[in-house]
Formats: C-alpha cells, sequence, structure tokens
C-alpha cells in the first residue's frame, strides 16, 4: 500500500518537545529510518508497508519537520545535525530499545551518521540513500572558482531579512512550485502523486516552518559526509539513483571507497529519492542486508 492513510503519527516527548514519529511491524530487526530536508517520515510510508512485514520499522520525524515541534531555533535547540543527531540516539534507547539499522535519505544520512558516530552502541549497520553532498557548506563554497562562492552567501544574507525570508518560504510552500521540484528531483515523473505533494506541504503550514527553513539555509557548518564516512563503526550499504539530478553518483562512487563501506548499489534510472521512486526495488535491497 502506497498512501499513508493508514499511517498513524505517534508522539514521543523528547527535551519536553512532543516529536512525531510511525511504527510498523513487530517482528524482526528494528530499522529507523530518517528523511531528508523538507520531507518527514511519511516520506518512507511504502517502505514501512513493505518491510514492516519482516521487520520492526520506524520512520522519526526530525526536530522541525513534519509533525514534530518547531520552536524557534535557540529557543531551547539550534537547527544542526548534532541536534538532530541526539534526537535520533534518544529514540533509539527509548522507543526502540535494541540496536537498529539506520536508513537516510539526503540529509538525513548526515544525521544518521552523526548520530552512529556519537553513539556507536545504537546502530547494527547503516544505509545511506543519495547522501546529501552539502554544497552550501563554507568547506565545499572554498573548492569552487570565485566566481561561484559569491551566489549562496549572498542569498543567505538576504534571506536573513525577516520579511524577504517569509516571503521567499510562502512562494515555495505551493503545491505548483513543490510538485516542480519534485518532477526536477523524481526521474520518475508517475511518483509525483497529489498525495506526495500534500504530505510535503502540510507541514510548511506550522507555525515556525519558515524559520526552521531559514535556519537551515543559513547553516553552513557541521559536518560533512566525507567527515563521517571514514570513522563510521558498523557496516554501511550506500545506494545511489544515477539520475540524481542534485547529488552526482560520481561524487557518490567516491564515498564507496571509505572502509566502512561493504556495498554500493547504483540504481538505475532514478532520481535523489529513490526510495519513494522505487520502493519495490529499494525494499528488496534493504531486505536483504537487514536480513541476510
Amino acid at each position: 500500500m502506497s498512501d499513508a492513510s493508514d499511517l498513524t503519527a505517534q508522539i514521543w516527548m523528547w527535551k519536553g518537545l512532543p516529536i512525531a514519529y510511525y511504527h510498523r511491524g513487530d517482528r524482526g530487526p528494528a530499522v529507523l529510518f530518517v528523511h531528508g530536508f523538507g520531507a518527514s517520515g511519511l516520506h518512507w510510508r511504502k517502505n514501512l508497508a513493505g518491510l514492516g512485514e519482516v521487520c520492526r520499522c520506524y520512520a522519526i520525524d526530525l526536530l522541525g519537520f513534519g509533525g514534530s515541534a518547531k520552536p524557534l531555533p535557540g529557543q531551547p535547540l539550534q537547527y544542526t545535525f548534532e541536534t538532530w543527531a541526539a534526537q535520533i540516539v534518544a529514540f533509539c534507547r527509548q522507543v526502540v530499545g535494541e540496536p537498529v539499522v539506520l536508513v537516510g535519505n539526503s540529509i538525513g544520512c548526515v544525521a544518521a551518521m552523526q548520530a552512529v558516530v556519537d553513539e556507536p552502541a545504537i546502530a547494527r549497520s547503516i544505509v545511506l540513500i543519495d547522501c546529501s553532498l552539502r554544497l552550501l557548506h563554507d568547506r565545499k563554497r572554498a573548492t569552487l572558482p570565485w566566481y561561484q562562492r559569491l551566489g549562496a552567501p549572498i542569498l543567505q544574507q538576504i534571506l536573513s531579512v525577516k520579511w524577504i525570508g517569509q516571503q521567499f518560504f510562502n512562494q515555495l510552500a505551493r503545491p505548483q512550485t513543490v510538485r516542480k521540484i519534485l518532477l526536477q528531483a523524481y526521474a520518475r515523473s508517475e511518483a509525483v502523486t497529489d498525495e506526495l505533494v500534500e504530505l510535503l506541504l502540510q507541514p510548511a503550514r506550522d507555525r515556525g516552518a519558515v524559520d526552521v527553513f531559514l535556519a537551515f539555509i543559513r547553516y553552513s557548518q557541521g559536518p560533512l559526509p566525507e567527515d563521517l564516512l571514514p570513522v563510521l563503526p558498523c557496516p554501511t550499504l550506500i545506494l545511489w539513483g544515477t539520475q540524481d539530478p542534485w547529488e552526482s553518483i560520481d561524487l557518490g562512487q567516491e564515498f564507496a571507497k571509505f572502509s566502512p563501506v561493504q556495498q554500493f548499489i547504483p540504481l538505475e534510472g532514478l532520481g535523489h529519492c529513490p526510495h519513494d521512486e522505487d520502493p519495490k526495488q529499494v525494499n528488496s535491497i534493504l531486505q536483504d542486508w537487514i536480513t541476510p
């Protein structure tokens, strides 16, 4: 079943804040899915439905996204990978209660890796799906020609003006804009459904959503994938859509050279979110990895 109609958010309190998550399955190994920027645990709805038959599956909404709390930055937490990693570690300990297989997509990969590096005991292994290369990061920009380094800082400065940032966010948080972005990210246009557009748009209407968005757009620090991959303490699988327009598979293949990576699997004809574009294929690969 591909829709989210039979998934009900459960609430876990973390640091006094409500955190939403979804759960499917009551037997087998534990799996925790971590979404990417602008998404939520429901982005894994098709994977929960498939793998929930053989695994205890959880999909969490990171702080600031989905149905989770969206406090103003700094009240009491900043939107950083260290914050999200701490959230993941606490969830594994308090809700799951056993080591998990962590599965991330895009920036969710970075948050998941940081969590495992911070607390190795939470994970049996980790799966990275089209990991974000974080091109807004200061160290990434430093490798670009000078004329390519200027755009992002200027945009970040402009968006720091509250009313400009609000207007920018309002333009993005429209069905037609979200659909256009998804059609760029997804190689399979048929996967860009009205249901998908709405599940991404709904949290954007929450109070505080614009502050979360702008806080992350201005976030140019923290770990990069190449910082975390060499020190991962568990076996690692990388999946990558060959048609990802945002994160090149050529760069992704460089990640496969790090020693924790046991497998690198290119997914032909898929884009930035293969788990949602072709859940049957991805679920099969995940099941083989989780339950060999």
